[in-house]
């Protein structure tokens, strides 16, 4: 399925961008969202189509000795399908608005050899990839294929899944952000807690009352003096609860948390194959016009694996 984000305007640019920078540009507007920059989650690029996610369940395999091969136990092949959507943006700027801009001195002399002011070429692009970056982070964790410009999050697809463990939340405060994350880490199953890549992925409402709470304005005997008896007067970067890590994710919806293996969870990208790039189109010598365009092409999508070792809480 195509998405399209549409970003025209009435300004300008005139140089054509288009070349091996352009794959470092896209690089950025795909990573440099949180949970891709800091690789959160498991990232699996060059994705042409879709990729199969094979999943492997097994019952009891270990049986009394004998002397004959009995294969008795049971292994159980299914799988889930990572296919990320096609999404792009695209710009249209005159590069005549920029004629009486401070930058003008830097466009050429005559309407035939105007360019676009090099400084803005680059934080335009620049930024067309700080706001896919947003956009993404933001899809990862709370995106729904409905909605253009989206494609189904964590959220949605752990909604669907019956495997997943659900449990029941509430607003989060300071006074009961312990009790919540509790219950988040009670929910874990006893094959999981423990593994080296656990992770508990908080919104910044949850994120900030935890630090609160560690400040000395939590209940569960934490007291007024706080975390090491220094209250609020400190630098807290809580990174675990109950032995898990804790990170902060921008993405989910407030009082929305994952508690999931960084291996459990997939982003797919076609980021390194030849169907990505990003260009800046001087449309002279093509229609006449003294516009130019920015396009921006790429494909994204999420997956998760054992729905049964994954805990929702909302």
């Amino acid at each position: 399925m195509k998405r399209k984000v549409d970003l025209s305007t009435t300004t300008s640019l005139t140089t054509t961008y288009a070349g091996e920078f352009a794959g470092q540009y896209i690089s950025a507007a795909l990573l440099s969202g949180k949970t891709l920059g800091e690789e959160l989650i498991t990232i699996k690029p060059n994705i042409a189509l879709k990729e199969v996610i094979k999943k492997v369940s097994t019952n009891d395999i270990v049986k009394d000795a004998s002397c004959d091969f009995d294969p008795t136990s049971t292994i159980t092949l299914t799988e889930r399908i990572l296919q990320p959507e096609e999404f792009q943006v695209n710009l249209q700027l005159c590069v005549k608005d920029f004629i009486s801009d401070w930058e003008a001195a830097q466009m050429g002399v005559g309407p035939m050899d105007r360019t676009l002011p090099p400084k803005f070429s680059d934080f335009l692009i620049a930024h067309a990839a700080d706001k896919v970056a947003q956009k993404l982070e933001q899809n990862i964790w709370n995106g729904t294929n409905a909605t253009a410009g989206e494609f189904d999050g964590f959220k949605t697809t752990l909604l669907a899944d019956s495997d997943v463990v659900d449990v029941s939340g509430t607003s989060s405060t300071a006074s009961n952000i312990i009790t919540e994350l509790g219950k988040i880490a009670d929910a874990i199953s006893s094959q999981v807690y423990g593994s080296e890549d656990l992770v508990i992925y908080l919104p910044s409402n949850m994120y900030r009352n935890y630090i609160r709470a560690l400040g000395g304005f939590g209940a569960s005997g934490l007291g007024a003096a706080g975390y090491e008896s220094r209250g609020t007067n400190q630098d807290i970067q809580p990174t675990f609860f109950d032995g898990i890590k804790v990170v902060n994710v921008s993405g989910l919806a407030s009082d929305t948390a994952v508690a999931a293996q960084k291996s459990n969870l997939f982003f797919g990208t076609g980021l390194l194959s030849d169907n990505q790039e990003v260009k800046v189109i001087d449309m002279r010598d093509i229609d006449g016009s003294q516009n130019v365009r920015v396009v921006m092409r790429f494909t994204a999508g999420i997956q998760h694996g054992i729905g049964s070792d994954i805990v929702l809480y909302s």
